[in-house]
């Protein structure tokens, strides 16, 4: 049966894809390194700063250590939240509160699984005062492999089980909730079905990997979801 629900964040629950895409070109721009067209969109989407860094500079045939990727996801994470910081609102996709409310009621669980890092995650979810909403956070400060691998899903599994012993989770109890194929991917890698919202693909391109796709997350449907997990099983 249907569990809990494992919201990805950037793209899902924020929509600030444009932000990340012009503040990682300033920082090639500032190791001297020239953005390409189509790189980001191609390289980083739904992976960590981490796996995109390195990849756009050993494409480049530059190879950072860990001292120097650290500085400079610490130098990408601080202009970040000075974006934020400097806007008036914050750029929550819509209907995120109310589906949250209904998850709720539904008394399901909540978590995030993201190779965002937890500064960011916090900073934002404190700001528009959702912080109370979500059990367990997986970070990108987590020592496990970006997506499309599908550690962090398993990982979000077993600390929602440290929080609840009661609850017996499984991958199958559980529902993702992503806007790209590397999310996707991640997800289904472990076990766990997805939802794919068209915010940042097409919804036809979705739906050829997803298991349910939406145009926005206000559509999710989150009774007819639980009644398709709570079908009992062929012997």
């Amino acid at each position: 049966m249907l569990k809990a629900i494992l919201f990805d964040f950037n793209g899902v629950i924020i929509n600030d894809e444009a932000i990340h895409n012009r503040l990682i070109d300033q920082l090639l721009i500032e190791e001297n390194l020239r953005p390409k067209r189509g790189e980001l969109r191609q390289i980083c989407l739904g992976r960590s700063d981490r796996a995109c860094l390195q990849d756009l500079f050993a494409s480049r045939s530059r190879i950072l250590s860990d001292a120097n990727l650290d500085r400079l996801i610490s130098r990408k994470s601080a202009a970040y939240q000075q974006e934020l910081a400097n806007l008036e609102k914050l750029p929550i996709y819509a209907g995120l509160p109310d589906i949250l409310f209904n998850i709720h009621a539904a008394q399901l669980k909540i978590a995030i699984v993201t190779g965002a890092l937890r500064s960011e995650v916090t900073a934002v979810l404190e700001r528009v005062e959702l912080s109370d909403e979500f059990s367990v956070i997986i970070s990108g400060d987590e020592p496990f492999p970006s997506k499309p691998e599908p550690d962090g899903y398993l990982l979000a599994v077993k600390r929602l089980n440290e929080l609840y012993p009661e609850l017996n989770l499984m991958p199958a109890d559980c529902l993702a909730i992503e806007d790209t194929f590397a999310g996707i991917t991640a997800a289904k890698k472990a076990g766990i079905p997805v939802v794919g919202v068209a915010n940042t693909y097409p919804f036809h391109m979705l739906q050829r990997c997803a298991n349910w796709t939406v145009d926005y997350l206000s559509d999710l449907e989150l009774d007819r979801v639980r009644q398709i997990y709570d079908r009992p099983t062929a012997a």
